[in-house]
């Protein structure tokens, strides 16, 4: 059984994001919204670490609520069997903060799976990889928004190669996937 505590703080966190956000319009669902406060926030990143421990396939994205191609990369990740929870925030910049993305490896959204950040439109096979092999390391980003990646999928328009970076302990980075072209 959880403890008062626990459920008191599950109560905040989903208090607070009930309140601060009525009904997507396009009958998605929302997971969560922006915290009103950093007290909420808090909570809100110790429900998402203890949810994470649970379930090693649950992964939580922070994106714009605007973001059409941060949608498709999540349904790109629901399709290939990741379960996920969306947080819309106005201001990703602490939250790449806090998870330690490099400075000119950011993309349009963060995320967190099992330990790790992943940065823009990591491919779910990486993340799959990731997840198996379990390197020390912080997380994996995709730098920038290269066509064809997951979720920037353009009809008509050839997919650009682009490499996924495995990014370690000290901030230092070396590919861990080529995805398109030759090699």
């Amino acid at each position: 059984m959880k403890s008062p505590a626990c459920l008191l703080l599950v109560f905040l966190v989903v208090g607070v994001t009930a309140c601060s956000r009525g009904p997507d319009p396009a009958g998605q669902q929302v997971t969560s919204t922006e915290a009103t406060s950093e007290q909420a926030a808090d909570a809100m990143d110790a429900v998402d670490a203890a949810a994470m421990a649970a379930d090693p396939r649950l992964v939580v994205v922070h994106k714009n609520e605007t973001c059409g191609c941060c949608h498709e990369w999540v349904e790109h990740l629901k399709k290939n069997g990741f379960r996920v929870v969306v947080h819309d925030v106005s201001n990703l910049g602490p939250v790449k903060e806090r998870v330690g993305v490099p400075y000119g490896m950011g993309s349009c959204h963060t995320a967190e799976v099992g330990g790790y950040f992943l940065e823009g439109h990591v491919p779910a096979a990486d993340i799959a990889r990731l997840l198996e092999e379990r390197p020390k390391a912080k997380g994996l980003t995709a730098p920038g928004m290269p066509i064809g990646a997951p979720g920037m999928e353009i009809e008509g328009q050839a997919a650009q190669p682009y490499d996924v970076h495995l990014v370690t302990p000290d901030g230092s980075t070396s590919v861990y996937a080529h995805h398109g072209g030759d090699g």
